[in-house]
């Protein structure tokens, strides 16, 4: 998990459904994750890793509904 406010743009191989959209902005850590779904055509819709605070989540939508994927809270690498 990631400080809050440590945000990266993501590119979408894939403009989003409704907005348009080609660049979303998410947490640090879910970057990487963020990008591989968005890229195998699993349009995210938000994301947060819970900072420390919660569990994580990353929302998606296919075939016009709408899921939730728990996502597992992990140590940052030592720098």
């Amino acid at each position: 998990m990631c400080k809050w406010g440590t945000d990266v743009v993501v590119k979408l191989a894939y403009p989003m459904p409704v907005s348009g959209r080609t660049e979303i902005v998410v947490d640090a850590c879910l970057a990487p994750l963020i990008q591989a779904l968005n890229d195998y055509g699993i349009h995210t819709v938000g994301c947060c890793c819970g900072h420390g605070k919660g569990p994580g989540v990353v929302l998606y939508e296919q075939d016009g509904q709408q899921f939730e994927m728990a996502v597992p809270a992990r140590e940052e690498a030592a720098a």
